[in-house]
C-alpha cells in the first residue's frame, strides 16, 4: 500500500498500514476525521497530556477541535495502543530508539 505525503510516496510496513486502517474505521464509526481520532487517543491518555496540533488553516483547526467531542470506547482505546505497539519504533530525526 502507498499513502501519498506531500510530494513524495513511500510504502508503510503492514503494521502502519493496520493503524492507518484502524484509525480511518474508527473515524467512519464516529464520523470523524482520522487525525481528530489521533487527537481524541491522546485526549483519554493522562489528564497532563495535551496535544497541540499545529495547523496553517482556519478549517484544520475547527477539524482539530472538534477532537475534544469525540468520546471513545475502552476498546477503541485498547485496540489503538496495541496497533501502536506492534510498530517498531525507529530513530527519527536524529533521535534514539525507543526500548520497550
Amino acid at each position: 500500500m502507498q499513502f501519498r505525503f506531500g510530494k513524495s510516496k513511500c510504502r508503510i510496513s503492514e503494521a502502519n498500514q493496520r493503524l492507518l486502517e484502524l484509525l480511518a474505521t474508527t473515524a467512519k464509526e464516529h464520523n470523524a476525521t482520522a487525525a481528530q481520532i489521533s487527537l481524541a487517543w491522546m485526549l483519554c491518555k493522562k489528564s497532563w497530556i495535551v496535544p497541540i496540533p499545529g495547523s496553517r488553516k482556519p478549517e484544520r483547526m475547527q477539524e482539530n477541535a472538534g477532537a475534544a467531542g469525540i468520546k471513545l470506547k475502552h476498546a477503541e482505546v485498547d485496540a489503538l495502543d496495541k496497533a501502536l505497539n506492534e510498530i517498531p519504533m525507529s530513530e527519527v530525526f536524529g533521535g534514539s530508539k525507543i526500548k520497550k
